[in-house]
């Protein structure tokens, strides 16, 4: 389907399945089952383990020295020293690389579900996610998932294997010094855990908060000259304001909640840290000789255990610096889940693949027919729009629907062009009922003209190709010269931009712009037109409706309108009656 609010579904899809596809090749499972690289984590532990080989080589070294042996017999020590200070940084990096990449591909997939989520969405689905709250949750809340993958996981490995490999590399020389680890080291994680229950909470209200925030703030800047002539500026920067502090508000909790559980984390490890020393200190002075398992120490084996007590709190410190990663982690989770959530309204064929909806044929051989058998229809549990809708339309036929406002006109071409599914009877197009099967191919060959079409910012002829394969030059100058806009174009060149939704152009010269898009299409043999002369001075709507007839000449035409001279232009006005057509 070409024109509107409905384009780009296909370029949505290959997005969306371009960006999902690395997703499976993720290499484990957390225990939160997130696929997250298993092979980096176990390299980041891995490096982390070489520090006790090094401690050994440094402690061995100073007790050699310190007993009068000369620097060539700790020779060798220094060089395992370094060969292993070598290898642990080259396994970290290597590590980290892995698990950001694989991080990084997990986050792509997540995205290309939400996308495709959203391109499989309705366009006429009340519920739909406000545009800014979905970019905000797409390309801002989402990059929070990216630590909590590649650091928080990985660091979590390494605070439950490396404390154990120091508490059994410390047991042999002083089962004190064990003992005060052991005691020392579950502190810790239950705090964080207490302290993370808070986080996460307070990371879902500025996730919210944020969310709320910019699509407040994009629904306020597309309506800005409403807002400008309504008087209504101050108001709204009031309320911006307002919402900006609420944000600073929930920001600020997320850090002091950040600062605190680092706080905790500190205390506790600088504690510990503290008594081991203490006990090494007094036990070589005399006054504590017990503790170790050969009567007493020698100052290797102090400078051994020494060294590795920090190294001992070291995962669990990297794992409280990364804790807030994993509370904003799991709230950008949620809301990407949230938004790949399936909308109210099922529309027939939303799943289908990349250039499903293109038909098998390059051209068309004649218009297709569009058949309504007892059509039941109504928007969740509101009244029924629909109730036994019949409706046939000929092949090439050109009708146009008249209703009071709120009569589903709307509606009528909604469910013809398959963006909802009818709750009974069927809709038949070319021969062909819609469905899940059929329903992306028959939108493939359907041009649909709005009351205010889409334009996006960039070049005329690009707002008439919108990338699809097939329209060249000719087809862009054939299609403009049907839908009248060769003064426009000599006035702007081809080339010339068009502002964010068609800045620039008035509104009769997108509504033109709109015919030439669905003219251009060698697809489009429907084209299904919802009020396109509506709030246009009568000589705009005389140019829309003969560009309108130009193009639909061997189509099949259906407007929805309150535009008499229109409706006695088409072959045939059908006149919907209490959801039910004549």
């Amino acid at each position: 389907m070409t024109g509107g609010a409905t384009t780009g579904k296909a370029a949505l899809d290959k997005a969306a399945s371009a960006t999902s596809r690395p997703a499976g090749r993720l290499a484990a499972s957390s225990r939160d089952g997130l696929p997250f690289s298993a092979a980096g984590a176990a390299l980041q532990t891995l490096a982390a383990l070489c520090w006790i080989v090094q401690a050994a080589a440094l402690a061995r070294a100073v007790g050699m020295l310190a007993s009068g042996e000369g620097v060539r017999s700790v020779a060798p020590l220094v060089v395992l020293l370094l060969l292993f200070g070598l290898l642990r940084a080259g396994l970290d990096a290597w590590g980290g690389r892995l698990a950001f990449v694989r991080a990084r591909q997990y986050l792509s997939g997540l995205r290309g579900e939400a996308v495709r989520a959203l391109a499989q969405r309705s366009p006429v689905d009340r519920g739909r996610v406000a545009s800014g709250e979905a970019a905000s949750v797409v390309a801002e809340q989402a990059e929070a998932v990216l630590p909590y993958l590649s650091r928080y996981l990985p660091a979590r490995w390494k605070a439950m294997a490396v404390p154990l490999a120091i508490l059994a590399a410390v047991a042999p020389f002083s089962w004190l010094a064990a003992v005060v680890l052991v005691l020392a080291a579950p502190l810790i994680p239950l705090f964080m855990a207490l302290i993370g229950l808070k986080a996460r909470e307070a990371s879902e209200a500025q996730m919210l908060e944020i969310g709320g925030m910019n699509a407040f703030l994009l629904d306020r800047l597309r309506g800005l000259a409403t807002i400008r002539a309504m008087d209504a500026v101050d108001v709204t920067a009031t309320r911006l304001r307002s919402s900006a502090e609420r944000l600073r508000t929930r920001t600020m909790a997320v850090l002091r909640i950040a600062f605190l559980s680092s706080a905790v984390l500190e205390l506790f490890s600088a504690l510990g840290v503290a008594l081991v020393a203490v006990y090494i200190g007094f036990h070589f002075l005399g006054a504590l000789p017990f503790g170790a398992w050969g009567g007493k120490l020698t100052l290797a084996d102090g400078l051994f255990i020494l060294l590795l007590a920090p190294a001992f709190f070291e995962p669990l410190r990297e794992l409280a610096a990364v804790w807030h990663d994993r509370a904003a982690g799991v709230a950008a989770l949620d809301a990407l889940r949230r938004l790949a959530q399936p909308g109210e309204l099922h529309m027939p064929g939303a799943d289908a693949g990349p250039g499903d909806d293109a038909p098998a044929n390059k051209t068309m051989e004649e218009p297709p027919s569009v058949v309504l058998e007892d059509v039941v229809f109504g928007y969740g549990g509101a009244r029924r729009v629909f109730d036994g809708l019949s409706l046939r339309i000929g092949a090439g036929e050109k009708v146009a629907v008249l209703a009071p406002s709120g009569g589903g006109k709307s509606t009528l071409l909604a469910l013809i062009a398959g963006l909802a599914s009818a709750d009974a009877g069927r809709i038949v197009v070319a021969g062909e009922t819609l469905d899940d099967r059929t329903a992306a191919q028959a939108r493939g060959r359907m041009a649909w003209v709005g009351q205010k079409p889409h334009l996006f910012a960039g070049t005329i002829t690009r707002n008439i190709t919108l990338g699809r394969p097939g329209i060249g030059p000719q087809a862009v100058a054939a299609a403009v010269a049907q839908a009248a806009l060769t003064d426009v174009v000599a006035r702007r060149k081809t080339g010339a931009p068009v502002g964010e939704a068609g800045e620039g152009l008035s509104g009769g010269e997108a509504l033109r712009l709109a015919l030439a898009r669905a003219a251009a299409d060698p697809h489009a043999d429907i084209i299904l037109a919802d009020e396109p002369t509506a709030h246009l001075d009568p000589q705009t709507a005389e140019d829309v409706r003969a560009g309108l007839l130009r193009i639909a000449r061997g189509r099949t035409l259906i407007v929805a309108t309150h535009d008499p001279v229109l409706a006695a232009a088409m072959d045939r006005v059908v006149t919907l009656t209490a959801g039910r057509a004549p």
